[in-house]
């Protein structure tokens, strides 16, 4: 309308690891600030009900859907978005094993995965295949049957664990035509 002022709102918080000031309107969640405002694409619309996980971010070191979350509940807060993930140009163990394992198809769902299996591997670098499990299930992912993700993710962790490991030949090439025969 004509005369109309539009209002915003300018929060301060970290993003990434680097101070960020963004103007944005105060209805915004903070999946649309980090995607629309900062330009951060990492982040992924899902199903913006809070059931896909698929927009997931972390805030102060915890899992939250962005979707849910209000841009301006990110004053102050310390936000880590995929493209933080990666330190001093090296990525993550997790991001490496997501890689060599195939873990990813499309790759949609991925970002939230990987940010989820991070802060569970920084709370519990042992968590057992339930535990991780239990730690993704918020995480739905229509390309995969989960298996290749949760190997990922205990690889990544032996790795953390300062274990030097190798994925097993049957988790990159599957079963060879040989172990079939002796079946």
């Amino acid at each position: 309308m004509p005369g109309q002022k539009i209002q915003k709102s300018l929060i301060k918080f970290t993003l990434n690891g680097e101070q960020t000031e963004v103007a944005f309107a105060p209805h915004k969640t903070l999946l649309e600030v980090v995607r629309e405002d900062l330009g951060l694409t990492g982040t992924k619309h899902g199903c913006e009900l809070g059931e896909c996980g698929v927009c997931t971010v972390l805030a102060d070191g915890q899992p939250v859907l962005s979707c849910l979350f209000l841009g301006l509940d990110a004053e102050g807060r310390e936000v880590t978005t995929i493209e933080g993930m990666a330190e001093g140009g090296l990525l993550h163990p997790l991001q490496e094993t997501f890689a060599d394992l195939g873990a990813a198809q499309c790759g949609y769902c991925t970002p939230a995965f990987l940010l989820v299996a991070k802060e569970l591997l920084e709370r519990n670098v042992n968590a057992s295949r339930e535990e991780i499990k239990e730690a993704l299930a918020g995480n739905l992912c229509r390309c995969t049957g989960y298996i290749k993700i949760y190997e990922a993710v205990e690889l990544a962790a032996a790795r953390m664990r300062g274990e030097e490991v190798e994925p097993a030949r049957e988790i990159l090439y599957g079963i060879d035509g040989e172990a079939i025969e002796k079946r």
